[in-house]
């Protein structure tokens, strides 16, 4: 039988069939040995599916040790940076990609939005490493300058990657894409001990041997990079404006928000992550193809909404000049150029027909419980265990996958029973298949959907339960106000008390209470009262939200004002809530005018939907014509995931009311969704006695005024 890998061998697609989620990572992991010194990419989907794929090959494969490149966090063209974390990630693995030695395989997994973004040359990773060892000099004026150029931030308390605190003698640092920061302890410029640290109670865990300062950010602030941004800028964009606050921080040394999307413009040029790895087989997730092209419309909306705002007349936000698509991101030319003359495999759940450029990796769905489910007799876990044996019997290894240890336990204990065969709960495959014959195996992996072939059988709880027994915590987020750690705040800062109201911060200072020294923030009062929080009750101070700290007045200790103050907005609330109620109520007694539309004219306007509708679909529509058509005003919340088609909903809607004489209001969040849906709606509406327009910040301002007249 041909392996992947021979299959694989030359350049060229092949098909992967028979291969559903968690039957592909093993795939994988099969081709990762079959062909030890090839460099094997994997490319998902999104996030969601790389981090599944990444766990599943821990499962199967516990030897391997996959890097992983994660995509940006923010749209295309936007304001922000990626966030701090991810960026670190991302140049952990550019720079392990970029150090290695010809010998060394990489075996990477990525998703589609990094596989189509260009990245720093590999040149400018390799020269940008700083190594720093005990015993060695270490020069603490070069090491700031080196990591400000690096991207790393300065703080008073180090907290998260990509940062960096001078103490005196002491210097922490918390490496991009560490585990955890490193505090160097210097003896005048020799590096006399270096320790990791834990960031929350800032204790020293252990030794650490060294590290290799990689960047924290894919540019680098150099005199170099600098030159070359601002020649590049004014090429593109001709003499940089005196409000042009990305020009005028670069042009200083400072590094401002966002500047990443300018990427283009500190290198000479940019590699792609094919680059990387030239002699790569490349395997892509089932709708790999589908992702990339969605990605390429997203770049090619958020561009031209880009350039729509710089020729707006009037705007509220600062000028925003992006870059041309084709220099940060693949274009579907590139992406095909960059996929030629390599071997790619393309997963696919499905099985294919015979062919020599396929391989079936002979998997399937695995059996659902859900007739045993649904019969409610108590038989499901009786029938679980009989398909265990005869799976045992049948010479595959059965196996089930579980989302976390304890609903493992749970799930492993209610079968057990009822009689099921011997369950052992395992961490890795290899544990799995060295069980005797007839037991059956427990791991912990996050499939919802289990498959069967290949000599196994693996079954997940979502296959027995239709449901998790338990997911995973979701984190929780505390409200964007809320004080997490004192480096949050700086001196002469507001900051609102929940007890006692607005003060002013004024440091961290160590007093003696009880006999023991505490770290409490100060805070200043009005009269020059002081109130001192234990660092450990920082959850009572949130930000101020005025509009600024100059005019804000003080509360005073133990005064009636900020009491006084909160009644009166719990006032204000339940007056709110009464006005909500008494509207409610009004709507419910006041009349409407019933709305319709002729079933000719409707029936050809539905014609124009492209895709059938779903079983939902067609219910929300029936039910919003249904409210339309009373004598009561409609009141109704259409509820679905992203591309669920609540668009659809909101036309047909749409065009009962403008048949009937009456206007529409569609109020989205951003300008793009703006423009999206004023396109979508006046394709939809062509040739139908209807007029479409738009009012947003990227109309001119007599556009603005005559939508509004009409």
């Amino acid at each position: 039988m041909t392996t992947l890998a021979e299959c694989l061998s030359a350049p060229g697609r092949a098909a992967i069939s028979g291969a559903p989620d968690g039957r592909h990572a093993l795939a994988i992991a099969e081709l990762c040995a079959d062909a030890p010194r090839r460099d094997i990419v994997f490319i998902a989907c999104d996030d969601a599916r790389m981090n599944m794929t990444v766990a599943a090959l821990a499962l199967f494969a516990p030897a391997l040790r996959p890097l992983v490149l994660p995509a940006w966090d923010c749209l295309p063209w936007d304001r922000v940076s990626p966030r701090a974390d991810i960026a670190a990630d991302r140049q952990r693995c550019l720079g392990a990609l970029a150090a290695r030695g010809e010998d060394e395989r990489a075996v990477l997994a990525t998703t589609v939005n990094a596989a189509t973004q260009k990245l720093p040359p590999r040149a400018a990773l390799s020269g940008a490493r700083l190594a720093v060892r005990p015993g060695g000099a270490l020069d603490t004026g070069a090491l700031a300058a080196h990591l400000s150029a690096s991207g790393y931030r300065r703080v008073g308390t180090v907290l998260e990657a990509g940062e960096y605190a001078f103490r005196g003698g002491i210097v922490d640092l918390y490496p991009a894409g560490a585990p955890a920061p490193v505090r160097i302890d210097l003896f005048g410029d020799e590096v006399e001990s270096m320790r990791t640290f834990d960031p929350l109670t800032q204790r020293s865990t252990g030794a650490c041997d060294g590290l290799d300062l990689a960047p924290a950010s894919e540019i680098g602030l150099d005199a170099g990079s600098i030159a070359r941004f601002r020649s590049g800028y004014r090429a593109l964009f001709g003499p940089a404006a005196a409000d042009d606050a990305l020009y005028e921080a670069v042009s200083a040394g400072r590094r401002h928000p966002g500047m990443e999307h300018w990427l283009p413009l500190f290198h000479e040029r940019l590699d792609t992550l094919f680059d990387y790895l030239p002699d790569a087989v490349v395997l892509l997730d089932r709708e790999a193809e589908a992702a990339a092209a969605e990605r390429r419309d997203q770049v090619a909306d958020h561009y031209l909404a880009r350039l729509e705002s710089m020729k707006a007349a009037a705007m509220d936000a600062p000028p925003y000049k992006p870059v041309p698509p084709e220099t940060l991101f693949l274009d579907e030319q590139a992406w095909g150029a960059a996929l030629a003359g390599r071997p790619v495999g393309v997963f696919t759940p499905f099985r294919a027909p015979e062919s020599a450029e396929a391989f079936d990796a002979g998997a399937g769905a695995a059996r659902n419980f859900a007739p045993e489910r649904e019969a409610g007799d108590g038989a499901l876990y009786a029938a679980v265990g009989e398909h265990l044996r005869a799976e045992a019997r049948a010479g595959r290894r059965a196996a089930l996958a579980c989302y976390s240890a304890g609903s493992r336990d749970r799930l492993s204990g209610l079968l057990s029973q009822h009689g099921a065969p011997p369950i052992e709960a395992v961490d890795t495959w290899p544990q799995a298949e060295a069980l005797p014959r007839g037991a059956a195996a427990a791991v912990v992996l996050g499939l919802e959907r289990g498959f069967a072939g290949g000599g196994i059988s693996l079954l997940t709880e979502q296959d027995i339960l239709g449901d998790r027994l338990a997911r995973p915590a979701a984190r929780r987020r505390r409200p964007a106000d809320f004080i997490a750690a004192a480096g949050e705040l700086a001196e002469g800062d507001l900051a609102v008390h929940a007890d006692h109201g607005i003060g002013r911060y004024a440091g961290l200072e160590t007093i003696e209470a009880g006999g023991a020294p505490h770290d409490c923030l100060v805070l200043l009062y009005a009269g020059d009262d002081k109130l001192y929080l234990p660092v450990e009750n920082i959850e009572m101070l949130s930000r101020y939200g005025g509009d600024g700290p100059a005019g804000a007045p003080l509360d005073r200790l133990g005064g009636a004002a900020w009491q006084a103050r909160k009644a009166r907005m719990k006032n204000r609330l339940r007056d709110m809530a009464e006005a909500l109620i008494r509207t409610a109520a009004e709507r419910a007694v006041r009349a409407a005018a019933p709305l319709g539309a002729s079933p000719n004219l409707y029936d050809e306007f539905a014609a124009r939907f492209p895709w059938s509708e779903t079983e939902d679909q067609e219910r929300a529509i029936a039910d919003c014509l249904d409210d339309l058509g009373k004598t009561e005003p409609m009141d109704r919340l259409v509820c679905g995931d992203v591309g669920y088609g609540k668009t659809e909903v909101a036309l047909r809607a749409a065009f009962v009311a403008a048949l009937s004489g009456k206007q529409t209001a569609v109020v989205v969040p951003t300008t793009l969704l703006c423009r999206q849906h004023f396109a979508t709606f006046r394709e939809r509406f062509k040739g139908l006695p209807a007029r479409i327009a738009q009012l947003s910040r990227l109309v001119s301002p007599r556009q603005a005024a005559e939508t509004r007249k009409g």
